[in-house]
């Protein structure tokens, strides 16, 4: 630790509040700074700033954290690249502990003071079919990627359409099991009197019907991984078995009275609160609590904006095929962004498909977006944004003028981004990652 950041931590040594701002990445990663409720903590590149931070996409003095009664307050100093919060600029947010928020370049993230540091964000942009740049898919790479070298339950959480099955596979295929059998079980959609048959197996003579054995999920994934999706819709009187089979690796299929060992490693996944419903009695806790060894959280789309031009293009280039070519205009783009996607990246996947069928070559976001029987917008004016709230329009219209504005500047500029940065006033790093929201990626 320097002298400076050793002065400065001193110097704020009375915070009273239990707080504290971890920088996340950067030259300055690691460093901690209580927050105080007797003055604010300020964040910039100036030497007035509480927290100076290296990064040049940081204006002088570019974010203030205000303690306020039991909440900490964030606010933006009208700053030159913005502030973020889960993919949203703000003016000013209200933060709970474990929020990231993104200044320039920079994540910081506000803790209790003592908490152990969080596992750093993984380089990666994507695990398995899962894909992403933001902080909280990069941070959930980097538990995937360490939950994949062990054979520990993994339980993972998320809305529909969040990828939960793909991350299961993902976990399987690159585990030390990828040679195994990777069997998955939809408990929502097996009728309740037939659950315990299809986990557990049943021998012939168990019931009516049950004219030959059947080995079920368990023994099926010995040697590999079962997936159990919508674990929180299992039935209450499977659930203690469930748990034994996991404590024991053992299955008994019904109608017999012989347990029989398997070597099976369990991921599951639900869309519930699973917390919740072990406080309202629905599941049990030491179910919950074995199943959740290590767990995941993937974040809802809405919550992670600033991946979806990423994935668009990805989805675009998979429509296209390998020889082909999507273009994605910057109208298409800020409507994508300032869609709500209730569906996740599953309805994102199915509206780029939908939009490259009608329209191969350049894609008709709008039309694939708008309601049935609306009026197509007009393509490259301000029409299309028309019939969104006044805030997501212009949040729209502004992300498809900074690229319109980025792209006139380097064609002005003989293609030389740092000429074209110095003539607009923004430094090259936003440039890149406005141009980043629609250019395509090489490695795709």
């Amino acid at each position: 630790m320097s002298d400076e950041t050793r002065q400065l931590t001193d110097l704020l040594a009375g915070a009273d509040v239990g707080l504290e701002l971890l920088v996340l990445d950067g030259e300055q990663a690691g460093l901690r700074l209580p927050i105080s409720a007797s003055r604010p903590l300020i964040v910039g590149q100036s030497d007035e700033a509480t927290l100076a931070l290296s990064d040049s996409a940081v204006s002088r003095l570019h974010l203030e954290l205000r303690v306020e009664g039991a909440r900490v307050r964030a606010i933006d100093l009208k700053s030159t690249n913005g502030s973020y919060l889960g993919g949203h600029r703000f003016e000013a947010a209200e933060l709970e502990p474990g929020a990231v928020i993104r200044v320039g370049e920079t994540h910081l993230q506000l803790l209790t003071e003592g908490a152990q540091e969080p596992l750093p964000p993984s380089n990666a942009t994507a695990f398995g079919g899962l894909r992403g740049r933001s902080h909280a898919m990069r941070t959930a790479f980097a538990i995937l990627e360490r939950a994949a070298r062990t054979d520990t339950t993994v339980l993972i959480t998320g809305e529909t359409g969040t990828g939960k099955e793909v991350t299961a596979d993902a976990i399987h295929t690159q585990s030390a099991r990828r040679d195994g059998p990777f069997i998955v079980i939809d408990c929502a959609s097996i009728p309740a009197n037939l659950v315990e048959s299809e986990l557990f197996g049943h021998v012939k003579g168990a019931f009516t019907h049950a004219s030959t054995d059947r080995a079920g999920a368990f023994r099926s994934a010995n040697g590999g991984t079962i997936f159990l999706d919508e674990i929180g819709e299992l039935p209450a009187d499977l659930q203690s078995r469930l748990l034994r089979v996991l404590e024991t690796q053992t299955v008994k299929p019904v109608g017999s009275n012989t347990y029989e060992k398997v070597d099976v490693r369990v991921v599951a996944a639900t869309n519930r609160d699973l917390e919740e419903e072990v406080r309202q009695r629905r599941f049990r806790s030491d179910l919950f609590f074995r199943l959740a060894v290590i767990r995941v959280h993937l974040p809802p789309l809405r919550a992670r904006t600033e991946d979806i031009p990423f994935l668009a293009r990805h989805f675009a280039q998979e429509a296209a095929g390998e020889n082909e070519r999507i273009a994605l205009s910057p109208t298409a783009i800020a409507a994508l962004m300032a869609h709500d996607w209730p569906g996740n990246v599953r309805e994102l996947r199915n509206t780029i498909r939908q939009a490259s069928a009608l329209s191969p070559t350049q894609l008709s976001i709008a039309a694939a977006l708008r309601p049935e029987g609306s009026a197509a917008p007009a393509a490259n004016s301000f029409d299309a944004f028309f019939d969104m709230p006044f805030r997501e329009a212009r949040k729209a219209a502004q992300a498809a003028f900074e690229q319109a504005y980025v792209r006139h500047a380097i064609d002005e500029a003989g293609g030389n981004v740092t000429k074209a940065a110095q003539r607009a006033g923004l430094h090259r790093n936003m440039m890149h990652r406005i141009l980043a929201r629609e250019a395509p990626d090489s490695e795709e």
